[in-house]
């Protein structure tokens, strides 16, 4: 394989080593965060834990598990708030091109971050 440990740059300068991270991150979870592709897919149940923390299944969770710590939460601020209203933008443009619902629970502005 690539060592990206002694070469971390390719990352940002290699196309298919960016590729290939990115869907490692969408498919794989971290710790007690689930992977975004579960938490899109439906097959993601959150904890008591987790529901307790207001993480419950909807694309808001997928901005907690990538960014929780700096936009998910009630007090996060305006630059937080613009970003996440940005990302829910985004994913409502390609769900309306795609013919697919939104769900529920677009923005994660009532959870806490995961620890």
């Amino acid at each position: 394989g690539v060592d990206l440990i002694n070469n971390p740059d390719l990352v940002a300068t290699d196309p298919t080593i960016s590729f290939k991270t990115a869907i490692w991150f969408w498919m794989t979870a971290q710790d007690n965060k689930p992977s975004c592709h579960n938490v899109i897919a439906g097959g993601w149940t959150p904890s008591a834990a987790d529901r307790s923390a207001g993480r419950v299944p909807g694309f808001g969770v997928i901005t907690n598990i990538i960014n929780g710590g700096l936009e998910c939460g009630p007090d996060k601020g305006a630059d937080a708030q613009s970003k996440v209203a940005d990302r829910i933008g985004f994913y409502r443009r390609y769900c309306d091109l795609l013919g697919v619902s939104y769900g529920d629970n677009l923005d994660c502005r009532n959870q806490q971050p995961f620890a």
